[in-house]
């Protein structure tokens, strides 16, 4: 009876291990296939940070056309989602600052209008920003200020400068009155030397 039973309890083992490994190389490659977009780059989820050093450069487009170093005015396209963790309506004022490694920055000082029903619960807004042209956006934070607690869940930028989507990715509560969210900026190299953030340094 035994030796009867010994193949098909093997082959059922054999079978299961076979379906396993298929569904891993489905996982691994509808993962691969999401990451490596060529229209959007998904970042590993990184957790937000605090960042209380941070210091907004608003004079950035004056500045680089009074000097000629400036690279010109770009136009951004930015998707904001509101959590549907978030409270139906906010009254919280939420500002948006983001960059390149180059601090050539685009700072929004206020993008809610609770008249128009911004960031409502579930939602998903867009904003067309004007702003100082860059090598690429790998940084950007928001700032929540309210007693509401707005929550997002995600900001996704086009980058002209690649022709590409930007997702950060929150869904957690923002702290009240600080800068809050990512840095994903390679560090620079000039003449053999390791720059700072250019974030931390301000």
């Amino acid at each position: 009876m035994v030796k009867l039973l010994l193949p098909k309890t093997l082959l059922h083992v054999l079978s299961l291990q076979f379906l396993l490994l298929l569904l891993l190389l489905c996982v691994s490659w509808g993962s691969s296939v999401v990451v490596s977009s060529g229209s959007e780059i998904v970042a590993d989820h990184p957790p937000p940070h605090e960042l209380r050093s941070f210091t907004i450069r608003e004079n950035l487009q004056k500045e680089g056309e009074e000097t000629g170093r400036g690279r010109g005015s770009c136009s951004y396209t930015v998707k904001i989602r509101t959590s549907c963790s978030s409270p139906r309506i906010t009254r919280d004022a939420i500002s948006l600052a983001f960059g390149d490694l180059y601090r050539n920055e685009v700072y929004v000082p206020r993008l809610d209008d609770p008249s128009s029903g911004t960031f409502e619960r579930c939602s998903t807004d867009t904003f067309k920003i004007k702003g100082p042209c860059g090598y690429g956006v790998c940084y950007l934070y928001l700032r929540r200020n309210g007693w509401d607690g707005w929550i997002p869940e995600w900001v996704q930028v086009y980058d002209p400068y690649y022709s590409r989507t930007v997702t950060f990715y929150y869904s957690t509560s923002l702290p009240n009155g600080v800068w809050y969210g990512f840095n994903q900026c390679p560090r620079a190299t000039q003449t053999g030397t390791t720059a700072a953030d250019p974030i931390s340094r301000m």
